[in-house]
């Protein structure tokens, strides 16, 4: 299937990277530092601190946003010989949070610096002009627009017009499921992708939308509770494939699903590799890739290299940024339902579907 096998292979192995490494905490990546400074680094001086990597809503450990870019933060580590800080949000933080972590990361000398999220965007806007010679990184937002800021986005709605071409040749009883775990434009794009997906297969499937949460700091992205619970009530209204963008909240989907021994679609990682959810991958039928990490790793070797990267970047699937993995063997025994997605995936790159975006 072209680019997703090629794109699932680097996201595993990348994935892996990241389990294999044990520092943990506040401070991931400080005593590697200090050990590749006594070997002599040949990383730029701009860089030779590390990069700083500050998470969104959930953290580290949930399976899918965050550890994409665990991932990258890992893989460039490890290959210039950095060192590097990833830092944890509180529950119910404030954007002064955000500004106070990102400030102190700059102040340490960390470079790049990137927010993992869009809720980042105020604290870069202020954070980002007062360190010029710094870069910063944002994922998921292109509203900084700072000289020394990089906005990072992906068209998440493509990979999951796939998903949900995926979902409505799987069906049995023409009844799908959307869970998203905040109520907000990016997480629409998700839905509204998903949705058009399904009806471009049949457009008398029904498709159950519910959003977990109307703010991030209720938990939608973070509460597997509440991921289990919204999934419940969609399986028990007859749904039987459902998909989940809702980070850490996923797991409970994913959990609720395989119990019912029902479809289950992932999302940003390639879930169906994720250790912790090894018992489940049986029922994960597919994931909708973004490549967090890959982000990352470039906007490092950007700073590395000596050329940061700044503007606006656009990830999608004719990018191989985005995509839909292949790794569960079921899938690829769905011929129909593989051929309807290599052909959505041929006319969304060659401008013949225009994904809708809410």
């Amino acid at each position: 299937m072209g680019h997703k096998s090629r794109f699932t292979r680097v996201a595993v192995g990348v994935a892996a990277l990241a389990l294999a490494a044990t520092a943990c905490g506040k401070t991931s990546g400080e005593a590697e530092k200090d050990d590749d400074a006594k070997k002599g680094d040949s990383a730029s001086s701009a860089a030779a601190k590390g990069i700083g990597l500050a998470y969104d809503v959930g953290g580290r450990g949930d399976q899918s946003f965050n550890d994409a870019a665990y991932s990258g933060f890992e893989k460039a580590r490890k290959e210039f010989k950095l060192g590097g800080q990833d830092v944890e949000p509180q529950d119910g933080e404030s954007d002064a949070d955000k500004v106070a972590r990102l400030t102190q990361l700059a102040k340490q000398g960390y470079n790049p610096i990137v927010g993992v999220g869009f809720a980042y965007a105020p604290a870069l806007k202020e954070v980002a002009p007062k360190y010029p010679k710094l870069t910063f990184g944002i994922i998921d937002d292109d509203t900084v627009k700072g000289d020394n800021v990089a906005d990072l986005v992906f068209h998440e709605e493509q990979g999951s017009y796939l998903a949900g071409v995926a979902a409505a040749k799987a069906t049995k009883k023409k009844h799908v499921g959307f869970i998203g775990g905040v109520d907000v434009p990016l997480i629409h794009k998700f839905g509204a992708g998903f949705k058009a997906g399904v009806a471009s297969v049949d457009p008398k499937i029904e498709v159950e939308e519910q959003y977990l949460t109307e703010k991030a700091e209720d938990g939608g992205f973070s509460s597997p509770n509440l991921g289990k619970e919204a999934a419940k009530g969609q399986l028990d209204k007859g749904a039987d494939v459902l998909y989940a963008a809702a980070g850490l909240s996923g797991q409970g989907v994913i959990e609720e699903a395989a119990a019912a021994k029902k479809w289950v679609i992932g999302v940003d990682s390639d879930q169906y590799h994720q250790k912790p959810l090894a018992k489940y991958k049986k029922y994960i039928l597919t994931s909708v890739l973004k490549d967090v990490g890959g982000a990352v790793y470039d906007l490092t070797k950007s700073v590395v290299d000596g050329s940061p990267k700044t503007g606006e970047t656009r990830f999608d699937l004719s990018s191989g940024r985005v995509g839909l993995s292949e790794s569960n063997p079921a899938y690829g025994k769905m011929t129909e339902l593989t051929a309807a997605v290599e052909k959505a995936e041929a006319d969304i790159k060659a401008g013949k579907i225009k994904v809708p975006t809410s």
